[in-house]
Parts: structure tokens; sequence; C-alpha cells
């Protein structure tokens, strides 16, 4: 396993893109308890993503991460990887938590756009 601060200085060497896609994450929480909840990307780089959850999660745990594109298929996803957490903190939004996943599977090959510079 990858040491957590390692972890976090490589994706932070990485280049982070606003970009907000429908996602379906699932995991276990904090207690064990299994969990799946749709959200959407905050940002995005190739080797990881950061996403609101209402659940609290551990660092260092193992989430399933499937992406849908702007205009999502049921059922389906565009990418679809795992994760492992590497950074949770309170969200400024009442009770949820801002979540960083480095991926462990397949990473992104596809380039994205800031929806802040559109």
């Amino acid at each position: 396993m990858v040491p957590v601060s390692m972890s976090v200085s490589r994706q932070r060497s990485e280049r982070r893109i606003a970009v907000h896609l429908p996602m379906r994450v699932s995991g276990r929480d904090s207690r064990g308890m299994a969990f799946e909840e749709e959200t959407s990307s905050v940002n995005l780089c190739r080797s990881g993503a950061a996403f609101l959850t209402r659940f609290d999660v551990a660092i260092g745990s193992d989430r399933s991460i499937p992406l849908s594109n702007y205009a999502p298929r049921r059922g389906a996803a565009d990418f679809s990887t795992s994760g492992r957490v590497v950074h949770v903190r309170d969200a400024e939004s009442g009770g949820e938590k801002f979540v960083g996943v480095q991926f462990v599977g397949p990473r992104f090959q596809r380039v994205f756009r800031s929806e802040s510079a559109a």
C-alpha cells in the first residue's frame, strides 16, 4: 500500500480540472456499512477524482467509481475504475464530506476542459 502522503503529493502534481460528471460511488463507510450513492465529481485529474458524499468514509478505504458522461445512459458508465480514499474533510455544505480518491484501477485517457473556462 502506498503511504497516504505519497499518494496526495503525486495526485497534486497533476493538473486538476473542475468538471462535474455524474458518478455512482459504492463501498463501505467508516463503520463497515455498505453504501451506494449518486453524486458528481467536483474535480478530476487523470489519476483521481474529488466528490461530495453524505457518508463518512475512511482514508485508505477502497471505492468503486463508475463515471458517466453529461447524458448518462441508465446502467452504463463511460469510465469505471476503483479508487483509494486519500483525503477527507468536512464540506462547506451541511453534513457532507469532500473526498479525494486516487485511482488504483484504470486511469483517465480522456482530456477534459474546465467548466470555468467555458
